[in-house]
């Protein structure tokens, strides 16, 4: 068993800021990372990173534009923490020898983005997240932080107490990848889950393969329960081919949309007469698919992103990485013809309930970046600021859970005694299937008698029994992972996707389903104990089909459009009804969806929700 104050999961920009956090609170920290941390997905995100750094700008200005491009979905305590501390975490980079892009006079650039009047954008290039990720990662190595990278974490180890709030989490369960080893990891002080989106739910999506809700899928079945999951925000320019990304920075720096008519369609067609292709991602996307559908698309798949008027300098100055994007995956050449571009499916607004200190409701568990929900962008993410949330959140979990003192939070977490419950007609049933030889149970650890030492080992002994019957099962007998998992994306992507439909939402339900119940019968094809994909895969197949079905039940619960969640049958918000997060708590393997109020009134201002329009 291998012992630790503080054990972050996951070596991502918000893993590696917790751990520092954790290490400069005097915790014994370390990583346990199933990628090495600088292949970690932080690593892909091009744009840049939102503050309010510029004298002319203003912090409040940030929070409110914040909360406009969250649909007024978002937690005010949330949104001004964020807000209000981000400009300090953009310079201690800088002094921490991030290689920011500059202007003349030698101060940090900051670029336009999407859903904001004010270029708040500061960025590197277009690999802002590249460097970012390394520059973190040098100051884990530089205070000696221990990384177990490819080590794949499987199971959090919590007791089992009825309510999941009176729970603690001991540690978690890993094996080497490298080896095969399962062991336990005992944490003192607390687990911080940073393990990023679940991007992989959908076939076509610019994250990383290893983005597949593992964090959100293990606090999810201890107990925790897992918030406004219907909230996909699908960007407007992925490439067609692979879903690879291409930066909001393109349109940031005067890159335009055009139509197969060569309309600039953001405002020819009315999507956005002020903002044009500087609107929200929500907005922009769905201007794409429907001058798509109504035959206006280029091949009746996509549209024309086009920079070439920016100039060879300007390009290659600040958006060099697109240029060889383009060419790589698309064979075209950006500097003299338009990039054909869609959407994708990009983050994952929802995730794991935590407050502003990043805890979940059970004891010393924490969560940070993309997996968590701390309710910060609400129903619409804004481009700039995914890289600035996991500074902020991720230092704050680590800092509480290395045991700094932190203000209290305002956000509760966790199911009160008194809540809104649903009254959602799902057409199946929800959550674990039923099979005694199930791999899948879903369940949190029992032996709420024994020490936290003896509560992990049985833990690892029970994984270990579960991945013996994945190797040793007969591959010709059983269930094909990779085949359930194919099943998974394409009902999410036809049914799940920019566009909803009551009767769609529920074909994926049953979809999913039909996949939980062939899971129960999956089969490693590879048996080998070391450098085991097979057997990688199989396993985050559990957490997608855990996530993809909150996702799809969430999203068949809110009969509403808002942000990025649009309904074919309810083409408006509606606030008197919905200003209020959809929960979702596992209940050992039988899914209950709740609602909480949207917490609006905050020290800056109250957020009244106006029209949003761009």
């Amino acid at each position: 068993m291998y012992e630790h104050d503080v054990i972050v999961v996951g070596g991502g920009g918000a893993g590696l800021r917790a751990a520092v956090a954790a290490d400069e609170a005097g915790a014994d920290v370390a990583i346990v990372s199933k990628l090495h941390p600088v292949r970690s997905h932080t690593g892909a995100a091009e744009g840049g990173v939102n503050a309010a750094l510029h004298p002319d700008d203003d912090v409040e200005d940030h929070a409110y534009e914040t909360m406009k491009g969250a649909d007024y979905l978002a937690d005010a305590p949330a949104v001004e923490t964020f807000a209000e501390t981000i400009p300090e975490e953009v310079t201690r980079l800088e002094h921490w020898g991030m290689g920011f892009s500059r202007t003349e006079d030698g101060r940090i650039a900051q670029r336009p983005f999407g859903g904001m009047e004010f270029p708040r954008t500061a960025y590197a290039g277009a690999e802002t997240g590249h460097h970012m990720l390394h520059t973190m990662y040098e100051q884990a190595v530089k205070r000696g932080i221990e990384v177990y990278d490819e080590w794949y974490v499987t199971r959090l180890v919590v007791s089992d107490e009825p309510d999941p709030s009176d729970r603690t989490c001991h540690g978690l369960v890993a094996f080497d990848i490298r080896s095969g080893e399962v062991s336990g990891f005992r944490a003192d002080g607390g687990v911080v889950l940073a393990t990023g989106g679940a991007g992989q739910v959908f076939e076509h999506t610019t994250n990383a393969i290893a983005n597949t809700g593992d964090g959100m899928g293990m606090a999810y079945r201890a107990g925790v329960p897992l918030e406004d999951m219907e909230f996909i925000q699908f960007h407007p320019t992925t490439l067609p081919s692979t879903g690879v990304l291409i930066t909001e920075g393109v349109r940031g720096e005067g890159g335009i949309l055009y139509n197969s008519e060569g309309e600039r369609f953001m405002f020819e067609r009315g999507y956005a007469n002020n903002a044009g292709e500087l609107a929200s991602r929500d907005v922009v996307s769905r201007a794409e698919l429907t001058e798509v559908d109504e035959g206006r698309g280029i091949k009746d798949d996509h549209v024309f992103l086009d920079m070439r008027h920016l100039g060879a300098e300007r390009i290659n100055d600040r958006l060099e990485n697109i240029v060889h994007l383009a060419e790589d995956f698309e064979g075209v050449d950006a500097l003299e013809e338009p990039m054909p571009v869609k959407p994708g499916a990009h983050y994952t607004m929802g995730g794991i309930e935590v407050d502003e200190n990043g805890q979940t409701c059970i004891g010393g568990l924490y969560a940070a970046g993309e997996c968590g929900c701390v309710s910060m962008h609400g129903a619409n993410r804004l481009g700039g600021n995914s890289l600035a949330e996991l500074l902020v959140f991720g230092k704050r979990a680590g800092r509480h859970a290395a045991g700094d003192a932190l203000e209290p939070a305002e956000i509760e977490t966790g199911k009160p005694e008194v809540y809104e419950e649903s009254d959602v007609d799902v057409p199946v049933e929800l959550g674990a299937a039923e099979s005694e030889t199930a791999v899948a149970d879903g369940g949190s650890e029992t032996g709420t008698t024994l020490g936290p030492a003896e509560t992990i080992e049985q833990a690892v002994e029970r994984e270990r029994d579960r991945i013996e019957r994945l190797l040793e099962r007969d591959s010709d007998d059983g269930e094909d992972p990779a085949a359930i998992r194919a099943a998974v994306q394409d009902a999410m992507g036809l049914y799940v996707n920019v566009f909803r439909e009551e009767d769609g939402i529920e074909e994926a339900l049953r979809e999913i389903r039909t996949a939980r119940e062939r899971y129960q019968a999956v089969a490693v094809d590879d048996p080998s104990r070391t450098f085991n994909t097979d057997l990688v895969h199989t396993l985050e197949l559990r957490n997608l089909l855990d996530v993809a079905e909150a996702i799809a039940v969430s999203a068949l619960a809110r009969t509403e459009f808002r942000g990025a969640h649009w309904r074919a049958s309810h083409q408006e918000r509606k606030d008197e009804e919905w200003l209020k997060h959809t929960m979702l708590s596992w209940n050992d393997g039988e899914p209950e969806l709740w609602y909480r109020p949207v917490i609006l009134e905050g020290e800056m201002q109250t957020y009244e929700p106006t029209a949003r329009s761009y």
